[in-house]
C-alpha cells in the first residue's frame, strides 16, 4: 500500500528523471563526507570522553573491572541511594552487598518514577559528544527504566568507545537494534524563556562509571 509520502516522492523522481525506486535508494546515494573518525588512541578518547561528561555536569568514577562493585557502592553512597533498579540480566558481579537491587523491567511508569534511580550498563560511548548509546537488549533493560528514574548509574567499558557519531551508528546497526537512546549528559532544555530546567525528558542526574583495562 502506498502512502501520501511515496506518492508525492514518486511525482518529484519523475519530474527530475530520476530512477530511484524509493525512499531507501535516495538514502543510499546521499554523499557522506562528514567526519567519521578523529584517529584518536585509546587514551586520548577516554579522556575526551571523560571530558564532554564532565562538561555536561555528569560525574564519572573510574575503575578496573573487578572493582565494578565497589565503585558502584561507592556512587551510591555519595549519592544517598538504598534502593535501585537494575535490569533483569544485568550481571550480578556488579552489584555490591549492603544495597537493595529491584529488577525494573516490568514495572509501572508510576514506579519507575517512585524509584531511587537505575543502574545499567550500555552499548557503547562516543567520545567527541560524551554520549552514551543503549540499544536495550536485556542487560540494559527497556527504554522507559533509563528514562524515568530521576537518577541513571551506568557503566561503560573503555574498550567500547568510539570516536565519532557515525561510528556509533553503524556498530549499532549492525547489532541490528530496532530502537536506540542516546543519552550525553543529564537531561534539561532551555527552550523555555531561555531558563534551564533539568530532567524533562529524562533523569536529572547522570553518574558514569568509566571502566578502563
Amino acid at each position: 500500500m502506498s502512502t501520501a509520502r511515496d506518492d508525492i516522492l514518486a511525482k518529484i523522481r519523475q519530474a527530475n528523471g530520476t530512477a530511484a525506486a524509493s525512499a531507501a535508494d535516495d538514502f543510499a546515494v546521499l554523499p557522506r563526507n562528514y567526519r567519521n573518525a578523529i584517529a584518536a588512541t585509546l587514551a586520548e578518547r577516554t579522556e575526551l570522553f571523560v571530558d564532554r561528561l564532565v562538561d555536561y555536569d555528569a560525574k564519572v568514577y573510574r575503575c578496573r573491572e573487578h572493582d565494578i562493585a565497589a565503585t558502584v557502592a561507592n556512587a551510591l553512597t555519595m549519592n544517598g541511594k538504598k534502593r535501585v533498579l537494575v535490569p533483569k540480566a544485568l550481571s550480578k558481579d556488579w552489584l555490591p552487598h549492603g544495597f537493595e537491587f529491584i529488577v525494573g523491567d516490568e514495572l509501572s511508569y508510576a514506579e519507575l518514577n517512585q524509584s531511587e534511580g537505575v543502574l545499567t550498563g550500555c552499548s557503547l560511548g562516543i567520545a567527541m559528544t560524551g554520549t552514551i548509546l543503549l540499544r536495550h537488549p536485556r542487560e540494559e533493560g527497556p527504554r522507559a527504566l533509563t528514562l524515568i528514574p530521576d537518577y541513571h548509574l551506568c557503566i561503560v567499558f573503555a574498550r567500547t568507545l568510539v570516536d565519532t557519531v557515525p561510528e556509533g551508528i553503524r556498530k549499532i546497526r549492525k547489532a541490528g537494534a530496532p530502537a536506540i537512546t542516546t543519552v550525553s549528559g543529564p537531561s534539561a532544555t532551555a527552550d523555555i524563556e531561555m531558563t534551564r530546567v533539568k530532567g524533562v525528558h529524562g533523569p536529572r542526574f547522570l553518574d558514569v562509571i568509566l571502566v578502563q583495562d
